[in-house]
């Protein structure tokens, strides 16, 4: 399935709500240090429930860590400065999703390492700011997936 990496999370909440999307399609959680919590923080867990047992979750102290411990394949970064829309995109099996920190997203540095077409936005209103962390994800999970005709769902699951 896919790799969702949040880069220094901040808030908890979204990281259990993030948790749990992982726990239902199949994707792994990697999370990449310093966190704005500890994992065992109530709000995690109310948000994540128990669906933590059932996600793929890492931990890695920082972004070369992930790297050199997943070896991604195609690597997007998801950011409100991107240029390119998510639903343009043709996605595959194992393609990686970066997300920044709630409070300012991926720094520009980072961003400068992507060639533009793998730095992707989510359309909004000219006034929005950005979504939530987790609802963003959740546009770029579920879009990927169906892409890939909801690899992993048994055929009794499937709509025609």
């Amino acid at each position: 399935m896919f790799n969702i990496v949040l880069y220094q999370p901040e808030i908890p909440p979204n990281t259990g709500n993030i948790i749990r999307l992982c726990a239902n399609t199949g994707c792994s959680l990697h999370l990449v240090h310093p966190l704005g919590f500890s994992l065992d923080e109530k709000s995690v867990h109310r948000a994540g429930m128990d669906y933590r047992e059932l996600a793929s979750v890492s931990q890695h102290r920082d972004l070369r860590a992930f790297h050199e411990a997943v070896k991604p394949g195609t690597v997007y970064a998801v950011s409100t400065r991107g240029e390119r829309r998510y639903s343009d995109v043709q996605y595959h099996e194992h393609d990686t999703f970066l997300f920044g920190p709630e409070t300012r997203g991926l720094p520009q540095s980072m961003l400068s390492d992507f060639d533009r077409d793998h730095i992707l936005t989510i359309p909004m209103l000219p006034s929005s700011r950005s979504l939530n962390l987790a609802n963003a994800v959740s546009v770029i999970v579920y879009e990927a997936w169906r892409q890939t005709d909801f690899d992993r769902l048994t055929d009794s699951y499937r709509t025609p």
